[in-house]
């Protein structure tokens, strides 16, 4: 059995005992990156693992190595990578202890689970299917000249008229201008190896496509709110991640939502210099 399909999908139902852990590590993320009550977050993700590791008692799933995938050992992978995030703060920030910070914590957070998986559950859940889903087809081109078209029209006014471009230091100089330009890529690629290649492909071996999919949607717009998408932003970044784990279903292709993440990323990059730099030279209509 593969990662992606361990569970056939005739036995994936979401009104299942296995909800309750996957639930509850998800509702972890905004405790932890929204209303920052870090020993909340803390205690629902050690709810989540004790209440996988009843479910699976109750299956007769063994909590070592397995055929049979377990909650257990997923959703604790889930809620160790959440634990390293929430290690730091996850405001924006260019300078080079940051940089160091973000590194450790999130890279942290999808290495370590990874290794578990390959190596002490031995189940290779986590995979990182970079080439997968074969030769692009003409609406997964389409959809590239989309992001870009609603990106352009939708994000200026999003972080102008909201404010929200304050949540991230001006960048007023080439040297901090890169560092922006750096940060905003790699939190990006950062994204879609942890929300949909660890957490909803997890999450996904137990439960339908879709609730697995609204699952990690909490995970992923709820770190974006800490990080500064705020106000109105879940409006945008709800959908967002919802899509993405879409497309990573239709395509079953890493290169691609990654592709997608960092075109939306190429005019969030543009548009905070350019709220940043108001005097300046410009491509927004805003």
């Amino acid at each position: 059995m593969t990662a992606h399909t361990a569970v056939p999908v005739r036995e994936r139902s979401t009104w299942t005992p296995k909800l309750v852990p996957a639930l509850a590590v998800c509702l972890a993320a905004p405790a932890l990156f929204v209303v920052q009550i870090v020993w909340l977050g803390w205690i629902l993700l050690a709810l989540a693992v004790a209440s996988a590791v009843l479910v699976d008692r109750r299956n007769g799933v063994a909590l070592a190595r397995g055929e049979e995938p377990s909650i257990a050992r997923d959703v604790s992978l889930i809620a160790i990578g959440q634990f390293i995030v929430s290690l730091i703060p996850l405001h924006a920030e260019l300078d080079d202890a940051a940089f160091v910070r973000f590194t450790l914590a999130l890279g942290g957070a999808v290495v370590v689970p990874y290794v578990v998986s390959r190596f002490v559950y031995r189940d290779h859940a986590i995979r990182f299917p970079w080439r997968g889903g074969g030769r692009w087809t003409w609406w997964q081109w389409a959809w590239l000249g989309g992001v870009i078209v609603l990106g352009y029209l939708i994000l200026p006014f999003y972080f102008i008229t909201s404010g929200v471009y304050l949540n991230w230091p001006a960048v007023t100089t080439p040297d901090l201008i890169a560092r922006l330009f750096v940060g905003v890529g790699a939190v990006g690629i950062w994204d879609e190896l942890f929300f949909i290649c660890t957490v909803f492909v997890l999450l996904r071996r137990h439960l339908p496509d879709l609730t697995a999919n609204l699952l990690q949607a909490v995970v992923f717009v709820s770190f974006l709110w800490e990080l500064g998408y705020q106000a109105w932003g879940p409006f945008l970044t709800i959908p967002f991640a919802i899509v993405q784990g879409f497309l990573f279903l239709k395509t079953r292709s890493l290169w691609y939502i990654v592709t997608v993440h960092l075109l939306f990323d190429a005019v969030v990059f543009g548009v905070l210099v350019h709220a940043h730099n108001p005097g300046a030279a410009s491509i927004f209509l805003i």
